[in-house]
């Protein structure tokens, strides 16, 4: 049997520099949307994109390329050069003051070839491919992006992106970033201009919550296991990978009804089962799916195009682990569909009235049953073209999150 050898490798950093706008930008405040400002979108997200070498861009460090473009699509993008402040009842307000997003200029003494064929989480010292610069991290009074690009020994590189969630949710960071590729290709034409109007996702006035929202239920684990011990200290991360054949097998578990599902409903159907069966919780205990859905097609009359805020919501599926693990997959799959069709342009405003009405420090439920999962497959991440062509890789740069205070689990899917 072949011995597995970890890939270690040296990371050169210089010193972390601020990218400001190129151009003056205007000095305000700007708020938040009641979606932005959830206690469960203040945490920081970390992207990662792996480029190959590029003939034509020989001679030009990626990172001197990329601070170029970054700092022009600054000039659109002002507000992700601000710091955020705290204003009344704990209301997120960004300060557009143009400081600039922290940058980190980088080489590595290994090549694209070393890292294998299948680019999957986790990465090999990703800790070294994004420097967390301390004091960076906080939510208040810091850099809003940091950026990491790192150029491999072969030519090729990794760009690395941590982003402050309030800000921005997947599909909002693709177009800034397909912003930034673009100016550092000198192609800045037919751009989407930016639209900032997060008060269009404001609870409505007075707020009103018309739905029940169990992805928000206040409650603890009823009972937990004797056998398993589930918490940030001893979770693995592995990446898993469906293709054809696993999904063709996995529909023909379900009635002829179903089988025209989704890829994304069916796989976290049978993730869910799975994984609530998997931590051995008591059977009569409640277990929560709950989907990251983005609303952008759902409420297509109420947000214009480049609108670049958090415009998502998490429609949860409530079960039991017995009633998960007693009936076939297709029950779980039904329980996905309806949680997915739950969501509406009322869906959305209620939630952001839940917010308003019982405060914006809402996390999610403090269960250990709670299975969070999205898929980014469709955002185009791999698109974004720097000038060394698409990404080979692009996407989370962790495929599990454990949010600390709720137990919950995250996976981001590529499916």
């Amino acid at each position: 049997m072949a011995t597995h050898i970890p890939l270690t490798f040296t990371v050169r950093r210089c010193k972390p520099e601020f990218v400001a706008p190129a151009k003056p930008t205007p000095c305000e405040q700007k708020l938040l949307s009641d979606i932005d400002d959830q206690a469960s979108l203040r945490n920081q997200v970390r992207l990662v994109h792996f480029y190959r070498h590029e003939p034509s861009m020989e001679g030009k460090h990626p990172a001197d390329v990329i601070t170029t473009g970054l700092a022009q699509a600054l000039v659109l993008y002002y507000p992700f050069a601000g710091r955020l402040r705290e204003g009344a009842n704990g209301k997120l307000i960004v300060d557009c003051n143009g400081e600039g997003v922290l940058f980190i200029k980088a080489d590595a003494d290994v090549t694209l070839q070393q890292f294998g064929d299948a680019l999957r989480p986790p990465f090999p010292c990703f800790d070294e491919l994004l420097f967390d610069v301390p004091g960076s991290e906080g939510m208040l009074n810091c850099p809003l992006l940091l950026i990491q690009v790192t150029r491999l020994k072969c030519g090729g590189f990794i760009f690395a992106i941590r982003l402050n969630h309030v800000m921005s949710d997947g599909t909002g960071l693709k177009q800034f970033l397909s912003t930034v590729a673009a100016m550092a290709r000198d192609e800045a034409t037919h751009l989407i201009p930016p639209v900032w109007e997060r008060h269009l996702l404001d609870a409505p006035n007075p707020p009103r919550v018309t739905f029940t929202h169990h992805e928000y239920d206040e409650v603890e684990a009823a009972v937990t296991t004797t056998t398993t011990s589930l918490s940030s200290d001893n979770l693995v991360e592995r990446s898993f990978f469906f293709g054809p054949a696993e999904v063709s097998l996995l529909r023909r578990l379900l009635p002829p009804h179903l089988r025209h599902c989704t890829k994304f409903e069916l796989l976290t159907a049978f993730l869910w089962r799975c994984r609530s069966l998997a931590i051995n919780l008591d059977p009569e205990e409640e277990v929560r799916m709950l989907c990251i859905v983005n609303a952008r097609s759902k409420i297509e009359s109420l947000l214009p195009q480049g609108y670049y805020g958090n415009a998502f919501v998490f429609p949860a599926a409530i079960t039991t682990v017995k009633s998960l693990g007693e009936n076939p997959l297709g029950y779980a799959v039904e329980l996905v569909k309806q949680a997915k069709a739950s969501l509406t342009e009322e869906y959305v405003k209620s939630v952001a009235a839940l917010m308003m009405i019982r405060g914006k420090r809402l996390l999610f439920p403090n269960v250990i049953g709670s299975f969070i999962i999205s898929d980014i497959t469709k955002m185009g991440l791999e698109d974004v073209d720097f000038g060394w062509g698409k990404a080979v890789f692009a996407g989370t740069a962790k495929a599990v999150g454990v949010d600390k205070k709720s137990k919950s689990i995250r996976i981001s899917s590529a499916m």
